[in-house]
């Protein structure tokens, strides 16, 4: 089967469409074993709605294929201290589940890597989680590679 062509978005979160749409695809991203496993409370998403509009560093895509929403991407940008210039980092990435293994991963990573240029950015960044292969291996396919730097870590605050 060949694989379809996304057109890839930018969201202008401070359209109500746009940003329903891409909050959709977040929840149901969440809601997905790879995500979260269960869909985000109405009170996140009622955050989200607000909070993202005035966030400076958001930067957020949709992958649509026709009428149809079929993958995301959420990126902040940061900043290399080391290097001196802003870096992107990719916070959520998804594709609907029936979408998968056909390319659309892949767009969105080149739509994320011309927005970080465009940014002047040095460096992409993401997480993967460990049981997550073909995630694995879409990002090393595509030139990522373990940080050489340390470890991932967090410490959630209430």
């Amino acid at each position: 089967m060949a694989e379809p062509t996304a057109h890839v978005r930018r969201v202008d979160l401070t359209d109500p469409a746009a940003l329903h749409d891409y909050l959709a695809m977040l929840d149901a991203y969440a809601a997905d074993p790879m995500g979260a496993g269960r869909p985000l409370p109405r009170d996140v998403i009622e955050r989200l709605a607000d909070d993202l509009p005035r966030h400076p560093t958001a930067v957020c895509l949709l992958a649509d294929v026709g009428d149809t929403t079929v993958g995301f991407a959420t990126c902040f940008l940061g900043y290399s201290t080391f290097r001196a210039r802003p870096l992107l980092n990719v916070h959520d990435i998804a594709v609907a589940s029936a979408w998968r293994g056909r390319g659309i991963g892949r767009q969105l990573l080149c739509a994320i890597e011309d927005s970080a240029r465009l940014l002047g950015c040095c460096a992409l960044t993401l997480e993967v989680r460990d049981d997550n292969p073909a995630a694995q291996s879409l990002y090393a396919d595509y030139g990522f590679a373990a940080a050489t730097c340390g470890r991932f870590m967090e410490k959630t605050l209430s």
